[in-house]
């Protein structure tokens, strides 16, 4: 064994044999409050310990916390969204219900404020072919319905009654391409006939050579064709197409949304002098 390392064991056992020495010492000696000076440097030194422990496991506990505290509000939420959807559906039928109450008013006003006989109706149905522009109402010849009625709605003239069945009817829209309608300018009292394209828009047609038609002007049923009760609204002139001797195209928006149709009036009572002129 060498020298060095002969001189690094001694230093090494001297360092412990000073080091146990002092702890025997530090045994001995006591502090001004009668506690040895040992057990209170081992007091100080676990106490450090525990608090720096102390200090970790309370802070993994707020991080705990924390992360229950996040879980929950997680929870919560999913809890409110659900609840707002619920309550969104909610409102969109309260929503759909007033509107349907509206509806019905303006339906029953429209019966009340016309002397003519009416039998409300409900849309059940509408045409399959965009060709033919129809729909299907829940009343029928149980309640008085036949051919030729004329269907109105509380914004203007719907169309007319083409199969009646005993408890439901066909009804032809005024925008089908086959309907007509007899009709006069409401401010110029020009008589003419609307036809319907098979789209939301109407044409009219047979007017004099220079009519005094303008756009805005309004619409509505003359009651020569004996199907439609005079004075009902069919539209307004939306644009006007002239030539040098008059016009080639008027186009007449109809008053009816028939996209948001839903309850309708049958009128039950012949438009005067049909009656006359079926007898003929």
């Amino acid at each position: 064994m060498s020298l060095l390392d002969l001189r690094q064991r001694a230093g090494t056992l001297f360092g412990g044999l000073t080091i146990l020495h002092v702890i025997v010492i530090s045994a001995q000696v006591t502090t001004r409050q009668g506690v040895p000076l040992l057990e209170q440097a081992v007091l100080g030194l676990f106490a450090e310990v525990q608090r720096g422990a102390s200090a970790a496991f309370d802070g993994l506990g707020h991080a705990w916390d924390r992360y229950v505290a996040l879980t929950n509000v997680g929870e919560e939420n999913e809890v409110l969204r659900r609840q707002v959807g619920a309550l969104q559906v909610q409102l969109q039928q309260q929503e759909a219900l007033a509107a349907r109450a509206r509806t019905l008013q303006e339906l029953l006003d429209l019966r009340d404020s016309t002397p003519l006989e009416t039998v409300a109706a409900t849309l059940i149905g509408s045409g399959a072919s965009p060709e033919f522009r129809t729909v299907t109402i829940d009343k029928g010849t149980d309640q008085g319905l036949r051919s030729e009625m004329a269907v109105i709605a509380p914004s203007g003239v719907v169309g007319r009654v083409i199969v009646p069945g005993a408890r439901a009817a066909r009804v032809q829209l005024l925008i089908d391409r086959n309907a007509a309608a007899g009709v006069l300018v409401e401010r110029s009292r020009v008589q003419g006939v609307v036809v319907g394209t098979g789209e939301d828009r109407l044409r009219l047609e047979y007017l004099p050579g220079r009519p005094d038609v303008r756009v805005g002007d309004r619409v509505v049923t003359s009651g020569i064709d004996g199907i439609y009760p005079k004075g009902f609204v069919v539209g307004q002139i939306e644009s006007l197409e002239g030539t040098a001797g008059g016009f080639r195209d008027i186009t007449i928006r109809p008053a009816v949304d028939f996209s948001r149709l839903e309850d309708v009036l049958v009128v039950l009572t012949p438009p005067a002098g049909a009656d006359a002129a079926g007898d003929e």
